[in-house]
């Protein structure tokens, strides 16, 4: 084991989680038995073969390398440490020690082999980690529950876990396949996307990419830089194709995307500089929605604040993957046979390329590692100042051609949501309102766009 590789992946972490645990000098033998257990118990239910118990690194914020006298072939009444853990452990779990320097401290790591056949019990007991916690499983039924259910088959995935309702249909994939050029036969498209379970029944990720996926995606704009700001407006897109859900998503970000005339050191020619950059928003949402921890029930969400985007997807880094490898690109599907389709549709890559692009465009510190979820933040440029917490800011004389894009941004609005009124057109594109009137006047004399109904109940028509 890399003993170095190892401390430093963990202590990347911004805190401790369910399969590690930091302690400096610390020994209680029987309450070590006790997180031996939950860290074995715990690395099951997360699909990893190890957790780990370190000395020598901080459990406190920022976890500095701190050095340990721990001392590992120490005795219990007279009976080696590691004789004693083993007596109690049930079923004989698998665990080892080491100990090495890392950055000129000593430190000493137990490595613990998940539970297999049942969970692992110390003393009689199991314990769980929930958080950074250790607990007595028999309080948590509904965890013992699952921890049996991951023993017998398996962490559960989209392909393993049965969909809510089994009444599904597709012709919403039919579709969204046959527009990229691939016609899917229904007589075995279920099959050779792998739909079903072993028995029979339609599985999560049939229900995700039903014509009712049942999961509503929602994007929130807040008018200030928090949420205790007031919240502007929230969508829900959702219970339909996942694919057709991210289109519309990614749509409704054009909208969001201003552009804004650069009219600073110009020289000749005018620049225009989109509110936040497309293709870093474009990754993360795609990731998010690749890699979302989708068995858990819950589902990604955008929030805009007038500053930034962030883009949270639920879950954490897959067992497999590494803080390292995830920076670098190394692509490790949650999902793999949504990856899979996702490839397959040339919605996403295999490259890896994800990860670095939007590194290289907002920064490592874009990336958020939660508890139990990830986050992307997409900060703003501001070419004409500040958004203040009251709502946009206000708007230039516009050229002619930024006139077009203003147009053409109203009309993907109008699309995307034929409800909108003029006052949120206003706040989305980041203009005054005397601006959407303009626009909204020029766009009906061309004949682009008519109003059906009335001013208060009607909605906006666009005339392709």
């Amino acid at each position: 084991m890399d003993l170095a590789a190892l401390v430093s992946e963990l202590r990347s972490y911004s805190f401790e989680k369910e399969w590690f645990e930091f302690k400096e000098n610390w020994l209680q033998p029987a309450q070590l038995g006790e997180y031996v257990s939950a860290i074995s118990n715990s690395a099951a239910m997360l699909g990893r073969k190890h957790g780990y118990f370190v000395w020598g690194v901080s459990d406190e914020e920022g976890h500095e390398l701190v050095g340990t006298s721990f001392d590992p072939d120490c005795e219990v009444n007279q009976e080696p440490l590691k004789h004693f853990l083993a007596r109690q452990l049930e079923p004989s779990a698998d665990f080892d020690f080491f100990e090495g320097d890392v950055g000129g401290k000593r430190v000493v790591v137990l490595r613990i082999g998940c539970a297999r056949i049942a969970p692992t019990a110390f003393n009689g007991s199991r314990f769980i980690r929930i958080g950074s916690s250790k607990e007595n499983l028999r309080r948590y039924p509904q965890r013992e529950a699952a921890l049996f259910g991951v023993l017998a088959h398996g962490v559960p995935t989209v392909e393993n876990t049965p969909s809510e309702r089994q009444n599904l249909s597709f012709s919403q994939l039919l579709v969204y396949y046959a527009a990229k050029g691939v016609k899917l036969n229904p007589e075995t498209f279920e099959t050779n996307l792998g739909l079903r379970m072993n028995d029979g029944r339609y599985n999560l990720l049939a229900q995700l990419l039903s014509d009712d996926s049942g999961m509503p995606i929602r994007v929130a704009i807040f008018t200030g830089k928090d949420k205790t700001s007031n919240m502007y407006s929230i969508r829900e897109f959702g219970h339909q194709c996942l694919f057709y859900s991210l289109d519309e998503i990614l749509r409704y970000g054009d909208v969001v995307n201003v552009m804004q005339a650069d009219e600073r050191d110009r020289v000749v020619e005018r620049k225009d500089i989109p509110l936040f950059d497309e293709e870093a928003f474009r990754e993360a949402l795609v990731n998010a929605f690749v890699h979302n921890a989708w068995v858990d029930g819950n589902e990604p969400m955008v929030t805009v604040f007038s500053d930034r985007i962030e883009i949270l997807s639920r879950g954490t880094l897959p067992p497999r993957q590494t803080m390292r490898g995830f920076f670098a690109g190394e692509s490790v599907p949650v999902n793999r046979k949504l990856s899979e389709i996702f490839l397959q549709l040339h919605i996403s890559e295999k490259t890896g390329r994800g990860v670095p692009r939007i590194v290289e465009r907002c920064g490592r510190s874009s990336f958020e590692f939660r508890e139990t979820s990830i986050v992307v933040t997409i900060p703003f440029t501001r070419v004409n100042g500040n958004v203040d917490e009251k709502g946009p800011v206000s708007a230039q004389k516009l050229s002619p051609s930024a006139k077009e894009k203003l147009h053409d941004r109203v009309l993907s609005a109008m699309r995307s949501d034929p409800n909108i009124t003029k006052a949120r057109l206003a706040t989305l594109l980041d203009v005054s309102e005397s601006s959407i009137d303009r626009a909204v006047a020029a766009l009906k004399k061309a004949g682009a766009i008519e109003r059906v109904g009335s001013n208060k109940s009607g909605h906006w028509h666009v005339i392709e």
